[in-house]
């Protein structure tokens, strides 16, 4: 699987990255499933948010046991620093992780959206 620098964070991450939107409503099983295919591929990258369905619970167990496979961005909707935060930390509980490789504010796309994001407590 081809890889390419991600910014100047200096990981090689794969052109393929895994979309855990994909397990918005699927059981353990298929997560399972279909995650034991992206190791087979060589992804190592993952992407999810709490806004994906059931795909931080279905992720969390897998990670528990193959977290140094992956790259894991997750991100939020959530707009002032506080909701952030309690937000962050759930999606690492259900992820049964301690940490993120990246973290990012989902759908900044309108300058309200910008301002909401960078104001004090945003």
């Amino acid at each position: 699987m081809e890889k390419r620098r991600l910014g100047k964070t200096g990981h090689l991450s794969t052109v393929a990255v895994f979309g855990a939107a994909a397990f918005w409503e699927v059981t353990q099983e298929q997560a399972e499933s279909t995650m034991e295919a992206v190791i087979k591929a060589g992804i190592n990258h993952i992407d999810v948010a709490p806004s994906y369905g059931t795909a931080e619970i279905r992720l969390g167990p897998i990670l528990e046991s193959e977290r140094k496979r992956f790259f894991l961005g997750c991100k939020t909707f959530e707009r002032t620093s506080e909701s952030a935060w309690r937000e962050l930390n759930q999606s690492l509980t259900n992820l049964r992780t301690d940490k993120f490789d990246l973290y990012q504010m989902h759908a900044v796309a309108t300058m309200q959206d910008l301002d909401d994001v960078t104001r004090q407590n945003g």
